[in-house]
């Protein structure tokens, strides 16, 4: 499947093109004298990334204020790292994607999901048009690069190839950092990658590339907020607050997303040259990202098992994880 890009920006700008529905969004008021929580939040890659405008859009317009939350932001390397510092503790709440409690719980890693954002895949497979691959079976002994191997990004990766038989042994896998990673394709140096949309979209953006829909093959899910056992117990609150402010500014994306493209960048003007593309990747977003979900933030329990029993399945994972373990939605 081909795909035409929009022009991109700078490679810190995050693109999203994932099939997706509608949900409606309220915002009931919060009392003015509630308890003021203050909040660690992970980003799983830097928070510049058009990716996470929602969390950005809400901290400039004041909406976890709103909610009685001071968020601070801090970068890791990784979704799975997020949930392993959340799961200890070191961080109250975190970024990673819908089956990211999968694969760290089943590893003794203490977290649930409290809110997904968009009902469909967050990462993409995008391969050179070059190497002679017409479809991921093809992949065998090629190279492909990701984030990090303790990103979701890779075990994405390994379950799509799990779909074709393929394992992480038949082909040459290479966790690179975000900037390697679109990089080392541009340059012909790697055959793929598996990452978010801005990254395999820049590289369409340089040099002919076919993208594939993961949802086509594996049943991935959009970015998810990640919260300890502990903290779900001891601080629902602060949960809330955060789920509540950044849907309200999902929603934003979705209904208005010029209005939106401003309020962005003027939370992150490292984008102010580039209003027109952002625009696009914000339109893109509310348009096949965000929808799907018929509540909007609410975990798909259905496919989260489906994802679930897939892992086991491939021995992605050694164990079943209950689902009723890996998510909540008494937070959306």
């Amino acid at each position: 499947m081909k795909l035409k890009s929009p022009s991109l920006p700078s490679r810190r700008v995050a693109l999203g093109l994932i099939a997706g529905g509608t949900a409606a969004f309220a915002v009931p008021a919060v009392p003015a004298l509630a308890q003021v929580e203050k909040v660690r939040y992970l980003f799983p890659a830097p928070g510049t990334l058009v990716a996470f405008a929602p969390f950005q859009i809400a901290l400039k317009k004041g909406y976890y204020r709103e909610e009685n939350v001071d968020i601070e932001f801090t970068t890791v390397n990784g979704g799975a790292e997020v949930a392993k510092q959340v799961g200890v503790n070191n961080a109250d709440l975190g970024g990673g994607i819908g089956e990211t409690p999968i694969i760290v719980r089943a590893n003794g890693v203490p977290i649930r999901e409290v809110a997904v954002l968009g009902g469909h895949a967050l990462h993409k497979l995008a391969y050179r048009n070059d190497r002679g691959i017409s479809s991921p079976k093809d992949l065998k002994g090629k190279t492909i690069t990701v984030l990090a191997y303790t990103d979701t990004s890779y075990y994405t990766l390994l379950g799509n190839l799990g779909r074709f038989g393929l394992t992480k042994n038949d082909v040459n896998i290479q966790a690179v950092g975000p900037t390697a990673i679109t990089q080392l394709v541009i340059a012909g140096k790697a055959d793929a990658l598996c990452g978010p949309p801005e990254w395999v979209l820049e590289v369409q953006n340089a040099v002919p590339t076919t993208i594939v829909w993961n949802d086509a093959y594996f049943p991935s899910m959009a970015q998810a907020i990640l919260a300890s056992d502990q903290t779900i117990a001891k601080r629902p609150a602060a949960i809330r607050g955060v789920v509540r402010a950044t849907l309200r500014a999902m929603h934003d994306i979705m209904i208005n997303p010029a209005q939106a493209t401003t309020d962005y960048i003027a939370a992150v003007p490292q984008h102010r040259n580039e209003e027109a593309a952002t625009r696009k990747i914000l339109t893109a977003y509310g348009q096949y990202v965000y929808p799907g979900q018929k509540k909007l933030g609410a975990i798909d329990a259905v496919r989260l098992a489906n994802v679930s029993d897939f892992y086991v399945k491939e021995l992605i994972v050694e164990k079943a994880v209950s689902v009723a373990d890996l998510y909540t939605n008494q937070f959306v």
